[in-house]
């Protein structure tokens, strides 16, 4: 691969109009770029090290000598920049048959909710589109309802499956003491991603999984429609009482990855933290 070229046949300075030419990230304030050098690459990991408060003994999110390979062979390793600074990191790898997974993405800590996330996320569905790529995958935690209503409501990304234990054990300081359940979800990169459909009557939903003083309770996974609760804040939840955390992936593992095991598919994410869940239509 030539050093001018990023992997998906652009140039140097075709990619250096795209990632500027972007209406998201000019919303952002911010400058989107592929990394390559060992420098910016070791920047990037200790800025996810940040992200996830993981400490020096233990493995970062993503490792330099990934991260390395990754940028070498045509994957895609990306930060956001606010004036000199790394202000945010995603990267991902190529799948077999024609799609992107984008592994990690992270944003430093005091700069969510200005669209920076967003703008990486718009920066990597054009990598993928120019690389010739259909859809782009990922992974995230159910309980955390930011990502949940970010992936589902904001992009339109569609939630395909619910991973137990998805990693194994992780110690990268945000999931320590976890399992580390997953939702798999997929976005489209050449056709326009769906917009959020009208939800049902919430009113009349059986709610599956809710809280009760902060704590988790079941009921019953009867009805055409599903409401399944998130907690108000997993991660801080995660430190404060690791035991209620606990109670609650099982609840969710139950109530959300039951439900979708048994026929169910999410059809969206309510921003005061509830699934909505309908019955999918069985082929005549």
């Amino acid at each position: 691969m030539s050093p001018h070229d990023d992997g998906a046949g652009r140039t140097t300075e075709q990619t250096r109009r795209m990632a500027d030419s972007s209406p998201a990230a000019e919303r952002a304030s911010v400058r989107i770029r592929l990394l390559r050098t060992v420098p910016e690459l070791q920047q990037a990991e200790a800025l996810l090290r940040a992200v996830w408060n993981t400490p020096d003994t233990a493995e970062p999110p993503l490792a330099l000598d990934v991260m390395c390979a990754l940028a070498h062979t045509g994957g895609y390793v990306a930060a956001a920049y606010l004036g000199t600074s790394m202000v945010g990191v995603t990267a991902g790898f190529r799948t077999v048959g024609d799609g992107l997974h984008s592994h990690v993405a992270g944003v430093v800590p005091g700069m969510h909710g200005r669209g920076i996330g967003a703008a990486m996320k718009l920066h990597q569905r054009e990598w993928a589109a120019e690389a010739g790529l259909s859809s782009i995958s990922w992974t995230y935690d159910p309980l955390i309802r930011r990502n949940a209503h970010f992936n589902l409501h904001r992009l339109g990304a569609v939630a395909e499956a619910y991973l137990p234990d998805f990693y194994g054990p992780l110690d990268d300081g945000i999931n320590d003491g976890d399992e580390s359940d997953r939702l798999f979800v997929s976005w489209p990169v050449h056709a326009t991603p769906r917009a959020p459909e009208p939800l049902p009557d919430l009113d009349a939903a059986v709610r599956v999984l809710e809280p009760d003083d902060g704590e988790p309770v079941l009921r019953a996974a009867t009805g055409d429609v599903l409401i399944c609760a998130t907690p108000a804040d997993a991660e801080a939840l995660r430190q404060r009482d690791p035991a209620s955390a606990r109670r609650w992936r099982s609840a969710m593992r139950e109530s959300l990855g039951g439900a979708m095991e048994n026929g169910y598919r999410i059809d969206g994410f309510v921003r005061s933290g509830w699934y909505v869940l309908q019955r999918k239509e069985m082929p005549k």
